[in-house]
C-alpha cells in the first residue's frame, strides 16, 4: 500500500493548497493556493522540505486523520485544538504520526486558516499546473470522509521543532502600496485611511474580506472608471464606500477603485484576521517593501527559525525520531 492519509472526517472547508498556479491570469483563473503562503512556507521549514509541496488547509475546523504509514506533519497558520490519540500536540511544530493512531484536529483558536503539512507532500494529480482545489473556479472540492490522499516520497528526517517565533493571527498593521488609482482618493481620505483602525466583518472567505470603519470613502468620478485586473492584495472601496481586500481566489478583473495594495508580504495577516479582528494600514514605498523582502529572503529563499521541541522524554515512545539540534531553515531541505 502507498503512503497515504486517510481522512476519517474533515470540517466544513478543509481543501488541498499549495502555492498556486500562475500564468492564467488573461484567461480569467486567479493564482489560487493557500490563502496564508506564510504558513504553508513555515510547515515546508519545519520538515526541512521545499515549500511547493501541497498541504491540507482547513479552514475554521479541522478533522480526523489516520496514516497507512509512518509520517511526519507539521501543524501551523491559525491555531488549533490537535492530538494524537487523546495526546496534546503543540501548535507551529512538528511531530510523527505512526499508523493506527487517531490525528484529530478540532476549532481554530485564533485566526481563520490551519495547515497540516506532509512529510513529502500530497501527492494528488495537478491540474493546469497546481495542486491547489479552487473552489470559486470549480477545480477540484474540499476533502471528505472516505478520502485517501496519496503521500509523496519523504526526503526528510525528523521531528520535534517549533517555530521560534509565534504566529501572525489576531490582526494588526498592515503595510500597503499606492495603486494606479490611489491618487484619485483626496489627501485627507488618504490620511483617514491609514489613521483608521477597521475591523474585519463576518462576510468573508477566500476571495475576500470585508472591514468595517470610519466613515464611507469615495473617489470622484469612480463610477466612470472601466474594468481592469486586480489581484490578491488590492483593496476595492465598493460602492458603499467600505473596504474590501481581495485574497487568493479573488476575481481577476474589477472595477471598484483600489485605494492601495498589500504588500504581498502582509497579506497572511489579513488572510488570518478572523471576524471582530482590527487591522490598520500604513502605505510604504515600493523600495521600502522590496528592501524588507530581501531582507526575509537571502538568496531568494525565505529563512524561518525554529528550536528544539521540549518534551518530556519519558513520555516519547517516539523519542529516536526527534531531531535533537535547532537553527534557522529555509524550506529547501537544506540547513
Amino acid at each position: 500500500m502507498s503512503r497515504g492519509l486517510e481522512i476519517l472526517s474533515a470540517g466544513p472547508q478543509v481543501t488541498v493548497e499549495d502555492e498556486g498556479r500562475t500564468g492564467y491570469l488573461a484567461f480569467g483563473l486567479a493564482r489560487g493556493g493557500a490563502a496564508d503562503t506564510l504558513a504553508l512556507a513555515e510547515g515546508a521549514a519545519l520538515l526541512g522540505q521545499g515549500p511547493g509541496l501541497a498541504a491540507l488547509e482547513m479552514a475554521g475546523f479541522g478533522g480526523t486523520f489516520a496514516v497507512t504509514e509512518p509520517l511526519r506533519i507539521a501543524l501551523t497558520g491559525a491555531p488549533m485544538r490537535a492530538a494524537l490519540d487523546g495526546a496534546p500536540l503543540v501548535w507551529n511544530a512538528s511531530h510523527l504520526v505512526l499508523p493506527g493512531q487517531r490525528l484529530s484536529i478540532g476549532a481554530v483558536e485564533a485566526g481563520v486558516y490551519g495547515y497540516l503539512s506532509l512529510g513529502g507532500g500530497i501527492a494528488t494529480e495537478p491540474v493546469l499546473g497546481s495542486r491547489s482545489v479552487h473552489l470559486t473556479a470549480g477545480l477540484g472540492r474540499c476533502v471528505a470522509a472516505g478520502d485517501r490522499l496519496p503521500i509523496g516520497p519523504d526526503g526528510g528526517a525528523g521531528v520535534g521543532l517549533r517555530l521560534a517565533a509565534g504566529g501572525h493571527a489576531g490582526g494588526g498593521v498592515v503595510r500597503v502600496l499606492p495603486t494606479a488609482q490611489t491618487s484619485m482618493f483626496s489627501p485627507e481620505d488618504r490620511a483617514r485611511f491609514e489613521a483608521t483602525v477597521f475591523r474585519r466583518e463576518a462576510a468573508g472567505n477566500r476571495q475576500g474580506v470585508r472591514l468595517a470603519g470610519g466613515a464611507p470613502f469615495a473617489t470622484s468620478g469612480q463610477r466612470s472608471l472601466l474594468s481592469e485586473i486586480v489581484e490578491p492584495g488590492d483593496i476595492q472601496m465598493t460602492g458603499e464606500g467600505v473596504p474590501y481586500v481581495l485574497l487568493a481566489e479573488c476575481q481577476t478583473m474589477g472595477g471598484y477603485p483600489r485605494i492601495a495594495s498589500v504588500v504581498p508580504d502582509d497579506l497572511p495577516i489579513v488572510a488570518q484576521a478572523a471576524p471582530g479582528d482590527m487591522l490598520r494600514f500604513r502605505f510604504v514605498t515600493l523600495e521600502e517593501a522590496v528592501a524588507d523582502h530581501r531582507a526575509r529572503r537571502p538568496g531568494g529563499k525565505l529563512r524561518v527559525a525554529t528550536r528544539r521541541l521540549l518534551r518530556d522524554p519519558r513520555e516519547m515512545a517516539d523519542l529516536l525520531s526527534y531531531q535533537l539540534i535547532s537553527g534557522v531553515t529555509d524550506g529547501g531541505g537544506e540547513e
